[in-house]
């Protein structure tokens, strides 16, 4: 049974286009009345389906097989790996619930003050993305002049860089509204794109004359990447997209939402980049994925490259925005926007003049889910405690509330985030990147990388063993269950 109110969804619901595209959104970490929440689970379908058809993923697809898999391990990878979107359907089920984002939730197990360390980490995986996004971005735009014979110098590459910032900005500036709306027309538009590459590579795709095949150990490597880049990786992101979604929404189809709309286009283009790697082993950069096509392809696609890119960015900077003020920043959630758009942008100038690229990438990826994945394991843990129940308004509070506890800290769950982190960190295989790491679990295992399950499974394990009575005494305790169980009508079955 719902405890959460007795509205019933109108027919006539508004579309996320009536609440505010195109306008400001002034609201951030504040909770979302349940009078304002217009969105449909068809429009998270879309939100997420918007900013995963992107040829971000086409690549990830042709990184696993330059890792010396065949077609078949990469297929299977690709398939197993994203599975775990429904991680990302299960970490969307607390926003309707709450009307709050993802950070704002996990004050729920760590404390408001517990939580800033893993605010910051998230903080700093959002930045790193956006990172990316607009790295791609510049690299994308160096390759269309370039092939028009122009050779951008340094001045040029700080104006691309500008401009990139510039026009990032806009969408995650608007917010929620604005890019759910976007995203929604955008995926159409790629969906088309995608069917056209499609068409334009299979016919040069020859198995059988694709001789390469790897071990176990380099099979789990990919299947780590294609887990930090999709299900796992967007964990973080959920709540801040489903909170608008009314409380009344069944949960299956909030899950199904979520993990369907980043599966399928993640699953049809790391497919497609799998294949087109056996065509031209350039398409693992993004610059060099119209090699696997007809000459003729090329601009139509490095054109329609830099929406894409912009679009999946949209959602990092937004969310980068919103754990800004759950780290304690007092600043409006536009203003946060701002914030990170400097940062970024500061950054990508260091990695265009500076860095290596594609190294730093898949070092990125592969680090992240050390923290990652306790983290989500112990907030999927604490809401099972706690039977989807919260108190609102102790989640935004200052001070006091029912998740202060100790000075606001929970150490029960940085324990448990710690030990768990410890443990991926134990069967991690970052070899050949940066900073170099070989785990002694990954060593023993011939250079195997299981460092997201474990994780997950000693992070959620330990939180349940240190947590389990004082969470239960919590629920027990939240005011929308007391209230209820104390109500001279209240109906039965309604358990403490």
């Amino acid at each position: 049974m719902r405890l959460g109110g007795n509205r019933q969804i109108a027919l006539e619901e508004p579309a996320p286009e009536d609440y505010g595209a195109f306008k400001v959104e002034q609201r951030g970490i504040e909770l979302v009345p349940d009078d304002e929440r217009p969105m449909r689970p068809s429009n998270l379908f879309w939100l997420w389906a918007g900013a995963i058809w992107n040829v971000e993923f086409l690549v990830y697809g042709a990184l696993i097989v330059s890792f010396g898999l065949s077609f078949a391990q990469a297929a299977l990878a690709i398939i197993v790996g994203n599975l775990f979107y429904g991680l990302l359907g299960i970490a969307s089920l607390q926003g309707p619930q709450t009307g709050t984002t993802a950070f704002m939730v996990s004050r729920a197990p760590f404390g408001r003050n517990g939580n800033r360390s893993v605010s910051l980490f998230n903080w700093i995986t959002q930045v790193g993305f956006e990172i990316e996004g607009l790295v791609i971005i510049v690299l994308v735009v160096e390759a269309m002049f370039a092939r028009g014979g122009i050779q951008a110098g340094t001045p040029a590459k700080a104006l691309f860089i500008l401009g990139a910032v510039a026009v990032q900005f806009v969408v995650p500036f608007l917010g929620h509204a604005t890019i759910t709306k976007v995203l929604r027309y955008l995926s159409f538009v790629f969906i088309v794109v995608f069917c056209v590459m499609t068409a334009i590579t299979l016919p040069h795709v020859h198995l059988a004359s694709f001789h390469q095949h790897a071990s176990w150990a380099v099979w789990t490597t990919a299947l780590v990447l294609i887990v930090s880049a999709g299900g796992l990786g967007w964990t973080e992101n959920g709540n801040d997209y489903s909170r608008y979604l009314p409380r009344t929404t069944p949960k299956a189809q909030t899950f199904w939402a979520a993990t369907l709309g980043g599966a399928i286009p993640s699953i049809l283009l790391e497919l497609l980049g799998a294949a087109a790697f056996v065509v031209s082993p350039k398409v693992t950069a993004v610059t060099g994925v119209p090699s696997s096509f007809s000459s003729w392809f090329f601009w139509p696609f490095m054109i329609l490259v830099l929406p894409q890119l912009f679009a999946i960015n949209s959602l990092d900077l937004y969310s980068s925005g919103v754990t800004l003020q759950a780290l304690g920043l007092r600043v409006k959630r536009w203003g946060a926007v701002i914030i990170d758009t400097i940062v970024a942008g500061a950054v990508t100038a260091l990695v265009i003049f500076k860095g290596n690229f594609y190294a730093d990438l898949s070092g990125f990826l592969n680090y992240i889910v050390v923290w990652i994945a306790p983290w989500f394991a112990i907030l999927v843990v604490d809401w099972l405690l706690r039977r989807g129940l919260y108190d609102r308004e102790a989640l935004v509070g200052e001070r006091g509330g029912l998740y202060w506890r100790n000075g606001g800290v929970n150490w029960r769950a940085l324990v448990a985030q710690g030990l768990g982190m410890a443990a991926a960190l134990s069967w991690i295989n970052a070899e050949y990147y940066q900073p170099s790491y070989l785990s002694p679990i990954s060593k023993l295992t011939g250079g195997s990388d299981m460092s997201w399950a474990l994780g997950i499974i000693v992070g959620g394990l330990v939180y349940f063993g240190l947590a389990a009575r004082s969470v239960a005494a919590e629920r027990r305790a939240t005011p929308e269950l007391s209230a209820a169980l104390l109500s001279p009508g209240a109906p039965a079955g309604i358990e403490a």
